[in-house]
């Protein structure tokens, strides 16, 4: 089973100056990530993830997509292709939206 983060969480997590944020790797459309991000997004659309995988840091990742359907998938894929430290944000932009950041377009 892939883990999870709440979006709370993760606003925490990187609100802590102390520790390493994780890399945010936003899995959604071109389309979708022009309407809204979550600051300091790296863009990798979910069908290009198997072709650009070797560009991501052996660091912590938390994956990204609407709503989280997406981000648990391809969570699972970087993890079976030894990834170690792989989290889907649970809820998606839309959860990040309501919880953390109500000024973020929604869709």
């Amino acid at each position: 089973m892939v883990q999870e983060i709440r979006a709370r969480d993760l606003a925490a997590a990187l609100a802590d100056n102390s520790a390493e944020p994780p890399l945010l790797l936003d899995v959604r459309e071109a389309w979708e990530v022009q309407l809204c991000m979550i600051p300091g997004s790296q863009h990798i659309p979910m069908n290009l993830i198997p072709l650009r995988m070797s560009e991501l840091p052996d660091a912590p990742i938390v994956v990204i997509c609407h709503h989280g359907v997406r981000s648990a998938h391809v969570a699972r894929f970087l993890l079976d292709a030894g990834f170690e430290q792989v989290l889907s944000l649970a809820g998606g932009v839309e959860a990040w939206a309501a919880e953390v950041d109500p000024q973020m377009a929604r869709y």
